[in-house]
């Protein structure tokens, strides 16, 4: 009896892994260039996401720096579910020890693994937006319709607008266009946010008003990490 027991916890140790094992195999990487991961570190981090109630299948990994700081941090990605334009996710914020301060430790609701802890995971949503054939996602979209917003990042895309006399036009090459963080919209004032082209390098708030089909860059600010 006992050997058969000790068979059984073998077999389910070896299938436990190989489970790991395939799933990174699938996983989307996106590791900026100070803060990659093994593939031994993926499994850790893999089967500690699933530990602290992160669904599986795992469909992404991906490091980020912690500017100003020199610390780096992680998030894991469950898979996406997609209603009509809608789309959620389980995302975990993980910790690596290697890449924070000095003696730094899990607190006593998180779970650790190795030198790998985190807590629960939230649910990130988005909203698609539909431009030239292809999907870009916002975050947040407030007192406008997807078509709206879908309008004028067209012309956003195009170079379809006008620059106020304060606008660093220069600047507005570093904007990346296809990553809009959100469009906020009270009254007449126009807010839409703009990732930075080079990851981890802030974003931009820039506020527009619209005349007729014109859409003119009235300011633009920049977040800097």
């Amino acid at each position: 009896m006992t050997r058969n027991l000790s068979l059984i916890f073998i077999y389910v140790a070896v299938l436990s892994v190989s489970n790991v094992i395939a799933q990174t195999e699938k996983v989307e990487r996106d590791y900026v260039e100070r803060a990659k991961l093994t593939e031994d570190q993926e499994k850790e981090v893999i089967s500690l996401a699933i530990k602290c109630g992160l669904k599986k299948p795992i469909v992404r990994i991906s490091t980020h720096n912690m500017f100003p700081t020199p610390f780096r941090g992680i998030r894991v990605q469950g898979f996406e579910k997609i209603n009509g334009r809608e789309v959620t996710a389980q995302i975990l914020s993980m910790s690596y020890s290697k890449w924070l301060e000095l003696g730094a430790k899990p607190s006593e609701s998180q779970t650790r693994e190795g030198d790998f802890w985190a807590g629960k995971p939230y649910t990130q949503k988005k909203v698609i937006l539909k431009i030239k054939g292809k999907e870009v996602r916002t975050s947040s979209i407030q007192g406008m319709t997807p078509e709206e917003c879908e309008m004028i990042l067209v012309k956003l895309l195009d170079g379809e607008y006008e620059i106020g006399a304060q606008i660093n036009k220069n600047l507005l090459q570093e904007v990346d266009w296809n990553k809009p963080s959100g469009f906020f919209k009270r009254g007449e004032s126009l807010s839409i946010g703009f990732l930075h082209k080079v990851k981890d390098s802030g974003f931009f708030d820039l506020q527009i008003s619209r005349k007729n089909d014109k859409i003119i860059i009235e300011q633009m600010f920049q977040a800097i990490p």
